[in-house]
């Protein structure tokens, strides 16, 4: 389907939007209006004014590498830094929206293994935390190392809602298809927001779930919007479906299951589907702290049969402690009960984009602490093997 200078067609687009149909689109990405070209300018020119100091705090050493002094036998943890796989950003990638685009900062990335390889999509960003972000593409090969092949990015803007930001990557095996959930940014008009947001949590722009499917882990095909508009509320955080160690989705309860917990109207829902791609979701509380702990910002990825057993399942999470200090913790579920937490304990990756087993080992990436005069991702790993058995 392709929304170049139609209006017609754009204003289908708007509609399927707002009641949450998933949209199949042809591989040709559709060209933006002049307006949406300015915006996106606009958008750039507001990421490089981002102060490169305000999220200094973000260091995943601080997260993944803190696991208390003993950790239960079922956590995933902690995590070491292996410099043997860092990744060195050394060519620009190219910006096909022709507006000066560069990114200086890399993060945010997914992984997953096929024929060998270690297959990585990254957020690359005009400054940390900033929008205007793209989403890269590098792949590391035991005896070459890693190849840059961003290039032009895996993902940027081409739709109109998401003019302001593609981010986040979180990619699934399923057969011999991955799919790679992202979250999609943009700026609705004040009347749209109002008329979605129906008095819920004004967060300033829309932050839209959104999915693209690739054979090859080259050539992607969108297919629209995920969740819709009537859970998010117009902002929904993120696509976390359990995945085992080989990066494939597992079912939980005979159904895949998707973990909301940021936007949705400050509610928690689970989303179930036969195939990722279809979805109904559940205004569900499968998640909550003890007070004294903090409140909980996001998810971020979820873990199953990461033990013998396989009954067992992880959320790995980003809260905000009392003394408002950013923390990760993980808690534990079993498979007969996906909201009931068995466990909670400080401490966990933040591998937004999921944790992988490569080589026998569970692995994290992350770019926050590259030094600010180039674009490198660290790679953090823990040789530990889980079991159930001393959750407490």
């Amino acid at each position: 389907m392709h929304f170049a200078k139609n209006p017609l067609k754009r204003t289908l687009l708007s509609l399927a939007l707002a009641s949450g149909l998933a949209i199949t689109q042809s591989r040709v990405a559709p060209q933006l209006t002049a307006q949406e070209r300015e915006q996106l300018r606009q958008v750039y020119r507001q990421a490089l004014e981002v102060p490169v100091q305000q999220f200094a705090d973000l260091s995943e050493p601080a997260f993944c590498g803190c696991f208390g002094e003993r950790p239960s036998s079922w956590r995933i943890g902690p995590f070491f830094k292996d410099d043997a796989l860092t990744f060195t950003k050394t060519r620009p990638m190219d910006d096909p929206t022709g507006i000066g685009w560069r990114s200086t900062i890399l993060g945010n990335p997914t992984l997953i293994e096929r024929d060998g390889n270690l297959h990585m999509f990254y957020r690359a960003y005009p400054r940390k935390e900033s929008q205007s972000t793209r989403i890269g593409h590098a792949v590391f090969d035991a005896r070459k190392g890693w190849e840059d092949l961003s290039g032009p990015p895996t993902l940027w803007p081409t739709e109109p809602d998401e003019i302001n930001s593609v981010e986040d990557p979180k990619i699934y095996r399923l057969g011999d298809t991955y799919y790679m959930f992202y979250n999609a940014v943009w700026s609705p008009s004040p009347e749209f927001s109002a008329r979605i947001r129906q008095g819920y949590r004004d967060w300033g722009v829309f932050v839209v779930t959104k999915l693209a499917t690739s054979k090859d882990l080259t050539h992607f095909e969108r297919r629209g919007q995920v969740v819709p508009y009537a859970v998010s509320k117009g902002w929904s955080k993120g696509a976390v479906i359990p995945r085992n160690g080989r990066g494939e989705a597992v079912r939980i309860g005979g159904k895949f299951l998707m973990f909301l917990s940021e936007g949705c109207g400050d509610a928690q829902f689970i989303g179930y589907s036969d195939d990722l791609l279809n979805w109904q979701f559940r205004q569900t509380t499968y998640l909550r702290v003890k007070p004294e702990m903090g409140r909980i910002a996001e998810v971020a990825c979820s873990v199953a049969e990461f033990e013998a057993t396989k009954r067992y399942f992880v959320l790995d999470f980003f809260y905000v402690d009392r003394n408002k200090q950013y923390r990760a913790a993980q808690a534990l579920y079993g498979v007969e009960d996906p909201t009931r937490t068995l466990a909670i304990e400080e401490g966990g990756s933040l591998a937004w984009g999921g944790l992988l087993q490569y080589k026998g080992d569970w692995i994290v990436a992350q770019g926050w602490d590259s030094p600010a005069d180039r674009q490198e991702i660290y790679f953090y790993r823990s040789s530990g093997r889980p079991r159930v058995g001393s959750a407490r």
